[in-house]
């Protein structure tokens, strides 16, 4: 069903929203310190007669709409990038050297306006928990979330995110995997250094750098399922300085990204191997540093069944788009290992931008008509969501 009530109280909101997303693209803040940012949702949510909670660092906020037994969470992510914007519009951002990159602003307000249409509604079929999460572009976020409890007694979360290349009122969807594990890894090669002239009496840290960098993908790509998506990209490369000196130390820095769960859980294990068997021929000295980041984000099939319905009830068939699985990280994934997930791209270009941009680059922008239809995604899948059976 489509819900009348809904489209009124977008007709008499939109502008306010819009408002509201412009203040926060000309104010970003980074991850964990979303304090305005904070403070804003909570003066906001308040004004609708909601109880927001604020998490226990002290930024994002979690609110609950409505009571009953089951319960669906939407999730909005409201941290900014350390990019400048490069942007001529009025809503620049003020912060030199951060800006809303990846239209994490558009997300809090399609949030923050389905919360503050669900206020409004007399009597829900459950409870929403809507969720404007800290630290996701840092990848610290989710977790924060989930150990101040805030999925506890969920049945399913959604979440929707900004696609550039989806014109407005379009939303991509799929089942399974939708964006990648990252990890990060760091290598450092040491030796004693030497001349250029005479390398058979040194270490060649240059050589052994230049082999990890170019064999480890390829070694790796034959030792795990190429169905699992593994990739290991390199991209950052540092080591020496004068043409004829061969430097004592050099770091290679990339990251690895993989769909499959399992290959994930095991990516650690066979980096390290391969990186020191190429290495050891050499006798350079190997550290490598490894940092687990996120898990994919694979969405559950009846879950994305659910939205699907709701997309095409409530903005019709049309609306319904398949999207690509993407090597992106997406910190959203740590929800998955609690709670069935969906995640969504919403269409955000449009005829009022001059150009498709893209995400983490400095000029990118949305159609602000996007946001209604964000509001309009979020409250009918909460409901759809609510009304099915378990």
């Amino acid at each position: 069903m489509t819900y009348d009530w809904l489209a009124s109280w977008l007709d008499l909101h939109t502008d306010e929203l819009t408002a509201l997303r412009r203040m926060l693209h000309a104010r970003p803040e980074l991850g964990l310190n979303e304090h305005q940012t904070t403070d804003l949702l909570v003066r906001q949510l308040r004004m609708s007669g909601l109880e927001p909670r604020v998490l226990p660092r002290g930024t994002g906020v979690v609110v609950d709409i409505g009571t009953g037994s089951r319960t669906v969470a939407l999730r909005a992510d409201i941290d900014a990038l350390p990019l400048p914007d490069l942007k001529d519009v009025p809503y620049r951002s003020t912060v030199d050297g951060v800006c809303h990159a990846c239209g994490h602003d558009a997300h809090t307000v399609m949030a923050l306006g389905a919360a503050m249409a669900l206020a409004k509604v007399p009597q829900l079929p459950g409870r929403v928990r809507v969720i404007f999460q800290p630290g996701e572009e840092i990848m610290a976020g989710a977790r924060e979330v989930i150990a101040a409890g805030a999925l506890e007694g969920i049945e399913r979360a959604f979440a929707l995110h900004c696609d550039p290349r989806l014109p407005v009122g379009q939303i991509g969807m799929r089942s399974g995997p939708i964006t990648a594990a990252c990890d990060l890894v760091e290598v450092r090669v040491s030796g004693p250094g030497g001349h250029t002239a005479r390398p058979q009496l040194t270490v060649d840290t240059i050589d052994t750098i230049s082999r990890i960098a170019v064999d480890a993908p390829a070694i790796l790509a034959r030792q795990i399922d190429v169905r699992a998506g593994f990739s290991l990209v390199w991209g950052s490369v540092q080591a020496g300085g004068p043409p004829n000196a061969i430097p004592s130390e050099g770091v290679l820095r990339g990251t690895v990204r993989v769909l499959d769960h399992a290959a994930w859980a095991d990516a650690e294990k066979y980096v390290r191997a391969v990186v020191r068997d190429i290495a050891h021929p050499s006798g350079a000295r190997v550290e490598i540093d490894y940092e687990r980041g996120v898990p994919p984000v694979v969405n559950d099939e009846a879950t994305v069944a659910l939205m699907r319905q709701a997309v095409a009830t409530e903005l019709g068939p049309h609306a319904v788009a398949g999207t690509e699985t993407s090597m992106g990280g997406e910190d959203f994934a740590w929800y998955g290992e609690h709670v069935p997930l969906a995640l969504a791209r919403i269409g955000v270009h449009g005829s009022a931008l001059p150009k498709m941009g893209d995400l983490h680059q400095g000029d990118f922008d949305i159609d602000e008509k996007a946001l209604a239809y964000g509001v309009r995604v979020f409250v009918s899948t909460a409901l759809t969501a609510l009304a099915s059976s378990r």
